[in-house]
């Protein structure tokens, strides 16, 4: 097989989403030159924006909203805002709205989200208030690769919370419905029933993310973000080369080190003849999560939600309480679709004016269906726009055109959402700290790693599994 025609490198990444730029980035700081070879026709995986409905209005295809990566240790150590990116950060992160017509919100001031939830304010500043005093070391702790913590103090005290499932730790922890029904929202995040054990780590790491950062779009799309991290590589000397498909580790020319932002069953491909068929095995063995089925929607104005809070946030959390968000959760695991699923919901251009044409706007939601789910999408969809007129009644009305994308679809456009899984795999502890498998980014052949969301410290836009994988190369070649 004739290999790819690659300018002479020391790195080539496989993959141009946020960690295969965060490991070309982290090589190129090191003198690296670095080549990124992507297949699609513009560089960002799962960061970016298209026109998906109509023209002038902007949507986030995949991923949208970024309190990781706002809080990443990696991402915030770069001059990003040197090369186009810019935060827009909302009032308010969240809300989360009742049946009543109200709403429990998540600030981003820790003391008032801890002054709203009244009489469960105290067991919020305990279970999220106490990590944000000394929050940088917090994520860099949480965003690492398994080791003994160099803040043990500090994760002692979310390790107590955050190891038991989000459904246990809502009853015990809080007396209303309202604080219950934000909390197991959060949890939701997980993509996991909230009965397994540790989804309350998701819940608690992203309620202290609103505070420390807030939980922020990126002014234009997510597409500025790749841009940005794009524009950045280059000013290092890096290279970005689209519309170039790897088939196969032997169209790559000799590098000192290969990086591949692909999930397993794609390194299996690409590297089957080179993997010892113990490691293959475990490759094979590696679980994928629940898919995502997503809408985005084009709108002839601002949604018209029924609770005045819910106008300044940029993320809402459809589902109202407890009970509901968990049998929501638990379905699609069982291979059902929810009759009443929990949403997640954004509407970037309330606070991006620039995402649409003068007094329009843009929104979207989705909710999760079993893995690889070819089921009806006008269900789904009327399932998902049913949630969102129970909060916002009116909203059908405003909708001027609507852009559907099923797990398979999510999958045809990005190879890596496999089955619609947007993390790269399934978190659940059985796979969380070891995957994809013990020897996390290094794989058996020499100068070959492994740096998607299938690797440490997994799901989520942060960059930091590309950031390991790149350190992991730099310290073999030393």
């Amino acid at each position: 097989m004739a290999k790819l025609d690659i300018p002479k490198s020391d790195a080539i990444v496989v993959g141009s989403g946020p960690n295969g730029l965060a490991a070309a980035i982290r090589l190129a700081q090191k003198g690296w030159q670095v080549t990124v070879l992507e297949q699609a026709p513009v560089a960002g995986g799962g960061v970016r924006s298209a026109e998906l409905t109509l023209p002038g209005f902007i949507h986030d295809i995949c991923s949208s909203v970024y309190p990781m990566a706002a809080c990443s240790p990696f991402f915030r150590s770069l001059p990003l805002s040197e090369h186009g990116v810019e935060w827009v950060i909302p009032p308010t992160a969240l809300a989360h709205p009742f049946d009543d017509g109200s709403a429990a919100v998540l600030y981003n001031s820790l003391s008032e989200t801890v002054a709203a939830l009244g009489e469960d304010g105290a067991a919020y500043q305990n279970v999220v208030g106490d990590l944000l005093p000394r929050w940088p070391a917090f994520f860099s702790d949480v965003l690492a690769v398994p080791r003994f913590p160099q803040h043990p103090f500090i994760m002692a005290g979310f390790g107590w919370h955050a190891m038991r499932s989000a459904r246990s730790l809502a009853a015990a922890a809080f007396k209303t419905e309202r604080a219950r029904g934000l909390f197991a929202g959060l949890a939701g995040h997980s993509m996991l029933p909230l009965e397994k054990l540790a989804t309350s780590a998701v819940a608690i790491t992203l309620a202290a993310a609103a505070h420390a950062a807030g939980w922020p779009f990126v002014k234009g799309g997510a597409q500025q973000f790749t841009n940005g991290l794009v524009a950045y590589l280059k000013k290092l000397g890096g290279r970005v080369i689209t519309n170039c498909r790897v088939e196969s580790l032997e169209d790559l020319p000799q590098a000192r080190a290969t990086l591949l932002d692909v999930t397993p069953r794609q390194l299996l491909k690409i590297a089957a003849e080179k993997l010892p068929a113990g490691y293959q095995k475990q490759l094979e063995a590696y679980r994928y999560g629940v898919g995502a089925f997503k809408v985005d929607w084009a709108l002839a104005g601002p949604v018209p939600w029924r609770a005045p809070q819910c106008r300044t946030a940029g993320t809402l959390h459809l589902g109202a309480t407890l009970k509901e968000i968990c049998a929501s959760e638990r379905a699609p695991a069982l291979g059902q679709v929810p009759e009443k699923p929990y949403v997640l919901f954004a509407q970037p251009s309330v606070f991006d004016p620039s995402r649409a044409p003068l007094g329009k706007h843009t929104a979207w939601g989705y909710c999760h269906v079993p893995h690889g789910y070819t089921g009806d999408p006008k269900d789904v969809t009327n399932k998902i726009e049913m949630q969102v007129e129970r909060f916002a009644p009116g909203f059908r009305d405003l909708i001027l055109a609507r852009a559907v994308m099923t797990p398979v679809e999510l999958e045809e456009h990005n190879p890596n959402l496999v089955g619609g899984d947007i993390g790269g795999g399934s978190p659940d502890l059985g796979q969380l700290f070891l995957r994809p498998t013990p020897s996390r980014h290094r794989t058996p052949v020499r100068g070959v790693y492994l740096c998607s969301s299938s690797t440490p410290p997994g799901p989520g836009v942060h960059g930091m599994c590309g950031y390991y994988a790149a350190e992991a190369a730099l310290k073999d070649a030393r």
